[in-house]
């Protein structure tokens, strides 16, 4: 009966120790959980902006002409006024009809070269006179004084000076201006200011053939086989 007590008490003290072992022996720390690692955030560096150089604004052309190209505006414009003025005189007191047709002429045509030459001097900045000139007057005052074929005569050489010195002028532009639109006017403008000049040569010399020269005749070049 006592061995039956001892192996009975054994049976539950073996029993009461697996029920016990069930139990983790040391209690989960949650303190100690493994934290997540702190990756360090790779901060992606933003590109510093490019410094780009602060370009102003250029002016489209003002202000910007060279002198001579200055002067030439000016010149012609002096010239295309007395042009205008004296070609007034002209069909007023010229005593031929030719003479009064040329005058009507340069008024038409220099006041449309005066129109456009004065929508170039805006753009450019540039101040046009608004008279002939000193020399230009004198011109017109000495004409005013004459009549009848001495005026014809007086009006027609001094429309030959004139417009020989504005071809020159504005071929001289033409050829060597520095702005590109200032030479562009006086390139479109040098074909009206020859015709000019050889009409009135004609006048002046009826019989001359200055506006198409005579071809010499030059021997014809053989041609070696």
């Amino acid at each position: 009966m006592s061995n039956f007590k001892i192996f009975s008490t054994g049976i539950v003290a073996i029993a009461l120790s697996l029920a016990t072992g069930c139990t983790p022996t040391t209690p989960h720390d949650q303190t100690t959980s493994e934290a997540p690692v702190a990756v360090p955030v790779q901060g992606t560096e933003s590109p510093s902006p490019t410094t780009s150089p602060t370009t102003s604004p250029t002016p489209s052309g003002q202000n910007n002409l060279s002198s001579a190209d200055r002067q030439f505006i000016t010149e012609a414009a002096q010239g295309g006024l007395a042009e205008v003025q004296l070609g007034q005189l002209a069909s007023q007191r010229g005593t031929s009809d030719a003479v009064k047709q040329y005058g009507q002429r340069m008024v038409q045509d220099h006041t449309l070269a005066n129109n456009q030459l004065k929508q170039l001097a805006t753009q450019k900045g540039v101040t046009l006179p608004t008279t002939i000139g000193t020399k230009n007057q004198q011109v017109k005052q000495r004409l005013s004084k004459l009549s009848g074929t001495n005026f014809d005569r007086q009006y027609l050489n001094q429309m030959l000076q004139d417009h020989e010195k504005d071809v020159s002028l504005f071929q001289t532009e033409a050829e060597q201006g520095q702005d590109a639109d200032v030479k562009t006017f006086a390139g479109q403008t040098l074909p009206i200011l020859q015709d000019h000049l050889q009409e009135v040569r004609s006048l002046i010399n009826p019989g001359s053939s200055t506006s198409t020269p005579t071809p010499t005749n030059t021997p014809t070049p053989t041609t070696t086989p």
